[in-house]
């Protein structure tokens, strides 16, 4: 089964293109905006395809050519502007959609944003982001792709732990509702195939649960 890693060279994509490669079911592509990051991948053994998510559909759908499922894990990154978090976190993740569609690709799993379909939750500096984040959800939910949809916690380089939380309650200040980069990988290789996961939305933190039993209970 092959999986187009669209944003492969960000930390969560970087993650899962290896879990990926290590197992005997999923062959990664990654999707990248540069060459050198083509070369990088190519010198691991893992396939990569350059392309751009400010480019057309026509464009994206080249790189989609005998994949089965797609995961979208690309951001614009907290250095850019808000013009450029439109371009990225929203078109670019619309037109990825559309293109999946076309090509009839039907497994599409989303990495968005903690409680980005809850306006009310959303910071004030980082509005524009949620912004793109919960319409680009929006399109998906109300697209023809077969979609899960995972909100992260605030993410971290630490070792992975293994296990999360689905849906949490926010709660007082002190409780950073994290997780790391490596353990939202995971939970995106244990999804690919989980039906329960079809079709739904949910915020994850770390938790109590390990992530096999969580996803049981959605």
């Amino acid at each position: 089964m092959n999986i187009l890693v669209v944003g492969a060279n960000g930390q969560i994509g970087t993650h899962l293109v290896e879990k990926l490669k290590n197992t005997e079911t999923y062959k990664p592509v990654a999707f990248v905006r540069k060459e050198e990051q083509v070369t990088k991948f190519e010198d691991k053994g893992i396939e990569a395809r350059l392309g751009n998510l400010e480019s057309s559909v026509t464009d994206l759908k080249k790189s989609m050519k005998d994949i089965d499922a797609i995961v979208f894990t690309a951001g614009s990154g907290g250095s850019t502007g808000t013009d450029k978090t439109m371009l990225i976190d929203l078109d670019g993740a619309v037109k990825v959609m559309e293109a999946a569609e076309d090509m009839n690709i039907k497994r599409f799993i989303m990495v968005s944003a903690f409680q980005a379909d809850v306006r009310e939750n959303w910071s004030e500096e980082m509005k524009p982001y949620f912004a793109a984040k919960h319409y680009a959800d929006k399109f998906l939910m109300n697209s023809d792709l077969n979609y899960t949809i995972i909100r992260p916690g605030m993410l971290e380089n630490k070792p992975a732990i293994g296990k999360i939380a689905l849906t949490r309650a926010l709660t007082e200040a002190s409780d950073p509702m994290t997780i790391p980069r490596e353990d939202v990988a995971q939970l995106i290789l244990e999804a690919l195939e989980n039906d329960r996961t079809y079709l739904q939305s949910f915020d994850v933190t770390t938790g109590d649960q390990e992530i096999t039993e969580a996803l049981k209970g959605l």
